[in-house]
């Protein structure tokens, strides 16, 4: 009789994944597919060493295994690299350390023109200080401010206006000698750099890398024949919005309004692009397109005008070709560089450090000025130039760190939530969060819609006249409340430039019909008293040290939201599972408020807002804050 050669069906368990699952499984099914073959597993014998090594490998290789799908999921993912590619994916770019934001206040004197009462400033000594110009911080010289625009102390408007004033005076006489001349300009801290690259051979989406980490911005890029190239979101995207000045120049028409609107947004077509991505240490590559002749892009979208012309009569259907689905859309994404260079003029720096307190912005670092000399004393036109100072009468804000791993995941997830525009409050919030970060930082944000404040007269009551007020909701508008950081980590309100920029920046992404209004949350400060029974066994002075530990860590700030209730009970309990704690008989939260004391000043009834042992806020958006955690936590030891 022929042996039957069919294979034995064997059973294979696959739930086994460690080595122990493995170990035992293996055991297992040498036991009952070859009892007679082997039957030796003591701990020492070869057979159990074969056994084992196969165990090893499996648990490594399914530890492998389950790490590659694992960072393939973005809740999930622990390598840097990976969030970062997989968040990029979504349509999110990783924000770098953010720069501070400031209104400089810029003095120069020129000398008087005329005598008596016709006497002026001469603006022939008027200076220009160039956009670029640098100041320092006194308290840290590393903090560097850079000028986002020109300093054209000659000329005077509604949207930048120069406050003239007296300097000096002859002696007996009160002849003003020098006028002082002040301007404001925004300003950015961060240093300014430049990268040149060399093209050859045109490759297709090629790609090159700026060295330095925390790129805030690229300011611009020219190649060697002076010609511009534009960053845009992503290649796919053909026109860019560029700002010129508004001069007859450019249009005769619009340039009587360059008082209130001095520069103008153009659209424009071109082929010369680039796409920027944040790499995982925090460098930047700069990608191309894939086109190599001159115009790579002209013939690709075809004009709507053309749509059906060519169809014959009675046909009810589009030719794909110029399906209008299809003009956004082009083949080559841009020109290639070649037989070139280019050169990257860009920002770097940013960080909390760079939150600096009011009156601390001092120093001329390094400024470059302009001024017809034709003509002019050499001597004024020195005496000008030694004569500029500067100052912040605002603290700078906005600067914050890199993203973490954690903020990365939930931004890029609500980024791509969102899908570009700004509908519920939720997306306003991250749309916040999201902001570049060469416009600032807002650091705490809070939105609810807005309300119309209508007084109502009640009946009269305990002899006093009582009035009502009534809150009607606007529906096309919201109120966006803020908050920022200084250097040491202390709340406090953004600075107009960064709200002016935030309000353009939601402006790309609302809705036509809603309204947004930038508004200022009001900051409580508090302090925290308490009592604490140690265990008998414990020392006392370090069962307290690590209760004052513990509230630090409750009221860190990072933790806290606007309109976030303080839940006592829930600080209670984390001082009862302190290490060596046996009883909290008092806790006690009072209000900070004396300016005197650096405190906000907003007096707030703590004890009025306390329900069920929660502290909520005030109706006005309101955010808790222990501002001096050393000085603010007071602890006392009992028994």
């Amino acid at each position: 009789m022929a042996e039957n050669t069919q294979p034995l069906s064997k059973e294979v368990k696959y739930l086994g994944k460690d080595f122990a699952s493995l170990r035992g499984n293996l055991i297992d099914f040498a036991r009952i597919y070859f009892p007679n073959s082997y039957n030796d597993f003591n701990e020492s014998s070869p057979g159990m060493m074969f056994i084992e090594m196969a165990a090893y490998v499996g648990d490594v290789l399914n530890y492998y295994i389950d790490n590659a799908v694992r960072e393939n999921l973005l809740l999930h993912a622990k390598q840097r690299k990976n969030v970062y590619e997989i968040a990029e994916s979504l349509g999110y770019k990783p924000k770098v350390t953010s720069p501070a934001k400031v209104k400089l206040q810029v003095y120069q004197t020129v000398p008087v023109k005329d005598t008596g009462i016709n006497s002026k400033p001469d603006y022939d000594y008027a200076l220009t200080i160039n956009q670029g110009s640098e100041f320092a911080s006194t308290s840290n010289p590393a903090v560097t401010f850079i000028t986002d625009v020109d300093v054209n102390f000659s000329v005077s408007s509604s949207v930048d206006t120069t406050d003239v004033s007296v300097y000096s005076v002859e002696e007996g006489t009160s002849q003003p000698l020098f006028y002082l001349l002040k301007k404001e300009v925004q300003a950015t801290a961060a240093t300014l750099k430049t990268q040149v690259f060399s093209f050859g051979t045109p490759e297709k989406f090629g790609t090159v890398k700026i060295p330095d980490t925390n790129v805030i911005r690229i300011i611009k890029c020219l190649d060697s024949d002076n010609n511009k190239w534009y960053e845009v979101p992503f290649l796919g995207q053909e026109t860019v919005f560029e700002e010129v000045e508004n001069t007859a120049k450019f249009d005769t028409e619009l340039a009587q309004y360059n008082d209130t609107a001095p520069y103008i947004l153009r659209l424009k077509k071109s082929a010369r692009r680039f796409t920027t991505r944040i790499n995982s240490d925090n460098t930047t590559n700069i990608e191309f397109g894939g086109g190599i002749s001159n115009d790579p892009d002209a013939f690709l979208i075809p004009s709507p005008d053309n749509v059906g012309s060519t169809l014959p009569e009675g046909l009810n259907s589009v030719d794909t070709n110029v399906d209008p689905s299809n003009f956004m859309y082009t083949r080559t994404y841009g020109q290639v560089p070649s037989n070139t260079t280019l050169t990257f003029t860009y920002l770097v720096g940013g960080g909390l450090e760079t939150n600096v307190a009011s009156n601390d912005i001092t120093t001329v670092k390094a400024i470059s000025t302009t001024i017809d000399d034709f003509g002019k004393d050499v001597t004024k036109i020195a005496t000008a130039r030694a004569s500029v100072v500067v100052n912040n009468e605002q603290p700078a804000t906005g600067g914050g760190n890199a993203e973490s791993l954690d903020e990365i995941k939930q931004n890029a997830l609500a980024n791509f939530a969102a899908q570009g525009r700004v509908v519920t409050k939720e997306d306003f919030i991250i749309r916040t969060y999201s902001m570049p970060p060469r416009l600032g930082a807002v650091m705490k944000a809070y939105i609810v819609q807005d309300e119309q404040l209508n007084e109502s007269e009640v009946k009269q009551k305990k002899e006093n006249d009582e009035k009502i007020i009534n809150r009607i909701s606007n529906p096309l508008a919201m109120n966006l409340y803020t908050l920022g950081y200084t250097g040491d980590k202390k709340l406090v309100s953004v600075n107009q430039a960064i709200k002016t920029n935030l309000k353009n920046y939601l402006g790309q992404f609302r809705m036509l019909t809603d309204a947004i209004n930038i508004k200022d949350a009001f900051i409580i400060n508090i302090g925290v008293n308490f009592d604490v029974v140690p265990v008998p066994t414990e020392n006392a002075n370090v069962v307290l040290l690590r209760c004052i530990e513990t509230v630090k860590q409750f009221f860190n700030i990072d933790k806290w939201q606007i309109n976030q209730p303080i839940l006592v009970a829930d600080l209670q309990r984390d001082l009862f599972l302190t290490e060596g704690v046996s009883n909290i008989p008092t806790l006690e939260i009072i209000n900070k408020y004396d300016t005197d004391l650096n405190y906000s000043g907003n007096v707030y009834n703590i004890q009025e807002a306390t329900r069920d042992n929660i502290v909520y806020p005030s109706l006005d958006p309101s955010i808790f804050e222990v501002k001096f955690p050393n000085t603010d936590i007071q602890g006392r030891v009992v028994t």
